[in-house]
């Protein structure tokens, strides 16, 4: 199912007189193709889930539109809308066992739609077997541990089969290892399924390990959409690139001259077409080469053995933060006992940004890729 988001807008009015209306979501237009898994992503009270809930139907929206397919649903009651939900904190019904609590959704259908037991019975199995809890289907949930009762809360929700599944930080509750585990596992059955998907997350690695595209948000405005790789290679701007990584791009004061740029005193790299001028400068991680005649020279701090990686810590005066950190591959050469250390810069990795606005500021493509 094709969903479609036009200037769709949500405004909060104030709890008091003298206050300001809150602008949760401004102006959203976005158009999620058929079958896609979309990551919304953004710092809590961006409007991500605020997006969710009126595609759902449980928030009117201020203004816009929203459409599945070629249907208007803009005003249509959530219970009519084909949409299955996954809360973060489960919500599932503490008195009622597993093959209760997915029945449940089926249970509620009349006219048309009325399944008969046997129906019903086939298609809880169907939903359980779907993610791996067909085994605990007489289970309350309070037997259950938080992995399995996410996948309760999803089977409840797949069994009506939705044109829609809207996934709200349904892994925020989980431990580091069951948050991959029940990531991965949320990606097998979106693609066995092929139902559209929307994923709302703050945990922009977890958005970007399973979504098809990534949205990101900040104060409820959309940023950027794109895939995550290239959003993550080319963020529109400071906001952007800040967000996503980790460890997080490494942030300098530099300046351009001469369309050389300059961090501290040192010229690190050609970027040409910018014009003179102060600049904020981003590198990534990964973006630092460890060249003994590098042009950028760091303190050594630190190194770090991460296994197949290894994590250079470092001080620079021109950077706004403390440390900043150089991931290289763990056979890289490397004097561990020096006072110094110097890097070569990978162009493309190397972002420039206005300090006013955050607005980027792109150079010569040839410098970036050669």
């Amino acid at each position: 199912m094709k969903v479609e988001l036009q200037h769709l807008t949500k405004i909060f009015p104030s709890r008091d007189k003298k206050g300001k209306d809150v602008v949760a979501v401004s102006d959203f237009t976005f158009s999620i193709p058929d079958g896609e898994l979309i990551g919304l992503l953004g710092p809590s009270g961006c409007g991500k889930s605020t997006t969710l809930y009126m595609l759902s139907g449980l928030e009117k929206p201020t203004g816009g539109k929203i459409f599945f397919g070629d249907d208007d649903v803009t005003d249509l009651p959530a219970e009519n809308r084909g949409v299955g939900l996954v809360f973060q904190n489960y919500a599932l019904y503490p008195h009622l066992t597993v093959e209760q609590n997915i029945r449940f959704p089926l249970e509620n259908r009349k006219g048309v739609g009325k399944l008969t037991k046997a129906q019903i019975a086939e298609k809880v199995l169907e939903a359980a077997k779907l993610v791996q809890i067909d085994g605990l289907l007489h289970r309350k949930p309070s037997e259950l541990s938080g992995g399995q009762q996410q996948r309760v809360a999803i089977a409840r929700a797949l069994v009506k089969m939705p044109k829609v599944l809207l996934l709200d930080e349904p892994l925020s509750n989980l431990d580091a290892r069951l948050r991959l585990q029940t990531r991965e596992e949320i990606r097998r059955i979106q693609k066995k399924t092929g139902i559209t998907t929307v994923f709302v997350t703050h945990d922009q690695e977890e958005a970007m390990s399973i979504s098809d595209r990534i949205v990101v948000m900040c104060a409820g405005v959309l940023q950027q959409i794109g895939k995550p790789q290239e959003v993550y290679d080319d963020p529109v701007n400071l906001f952007v690139a800040k967000f996503l990584g980790t460890p997080p791009i490494n942030m300098f004061r530099g300046r351009v001259e001469g369309e050389q740029l300059f961090i501290g005193g040192d010229a690190v790299l050609r970027v040409p077409g910018v014009r003179d001028g102060v600049v904020s400068v981003g590198i990534r991680p990964e973006g630092f080469i460890p060249e003994e005649d590098g042009p950028l020279l760091c303190k050594l701090h630190n190194v770090e053995v991460m296994g197949r990686d290894v994590s250079i810590v470092a001080e620079n005066d021109a950077a706004e933060a403390p440390l900043i950190r150089a991931i290289i591959q763990s056979d890289t050469r490397l004097n561990r006992q020096a006072d110094t250390v110097r890097f070569r810069l990978k162009p493309h990795k190397v972002l420039l940004f206005e300090p006013e606005t955050g607005a980027r500021l792109r150079f010569g493509e040839e410098e970036r890729h050669g």
